[in-house]
């Protein structure tokens, strides 16, 4: 795996002069070494680390903590499904169970083709609607295993250039929010 950028570092010092301590960057900066390589490297986190003056242990604690950072490689498509007491209480498991027998993967990996990864994730905060899924940034509500049948033929069947490319990390703004253009 690969050490961060002098692109990238340099990004993360611009992001944390803005900031009155250097690891109130932490943030934006994993999603930078994200950006960079698709997930969040272990030189990635050592990296981060010495530049904003924390240990690679809090880097790493906090880049685990969050599920908007990938330590591993995901798919084109991350299913993401509820698996709290609401969804769980209008079938979330179920819709779990099926996606492990129709993709043939287990929660947490990604199928062979890379086009697939689905994980149970805490709260999407759409309990009226369970059970949910999530899909880039659309939420999918009330979902049954047939409309989940149907969203991954869709995804699954058609080239991929009739999809557009799921939602990307938005990069981080590299100035202050409400600050003019030049």
């Amino acid at each position: 795996m690969a050490h961060l950028t002098a692109e990238s570092r340099q990004r993360i010092n611009d992001i944390a002069a803005r900031y009155p301590e250097k690891r109130s960057a932490l943030l934006p900066a994993l999603y930078v070494a994200q950006e960079q390589d698709g997930i969040v490297t272990d030189e990635a986190i050592i990296d981060i680390a010495e530049l904003l003056e924390a240990t690679p242990a809090y880097v790493k604690g906090v880049a685990s903590f969050y599920t908007m950072y990938y330590r591993y490689s995901v798919g084109k498509y991350i299913l993401q499904v509820c698996g709290t007491l609401s969804c769980e209480l209008c079938g979330s498991g179920q819709l779990v169970n099926h996606l492990e027998e129709r993709l043939g993967i287990k929660e947490g990996e990604t199928t062979p083709d890379g086009r697939f990864t689905f994980e149970t994730v805490e709260c999407l905060g759409a309990c009226g609607g369970a059970p949910v899924m999530l899909l880039g940034d659309k939420y999918y509500e009330k979902l049954t295993i047939k409309q989940l049948d149907a969203i991954i033929d869709d995804l699954r069947f058609k080239p991929a250039s009739d999809h557009p490319e799921p939602p990307q990390l938005v990069p981080f703004e590299d100035k202050p929010a409400g600050a003019k253009s030049t």
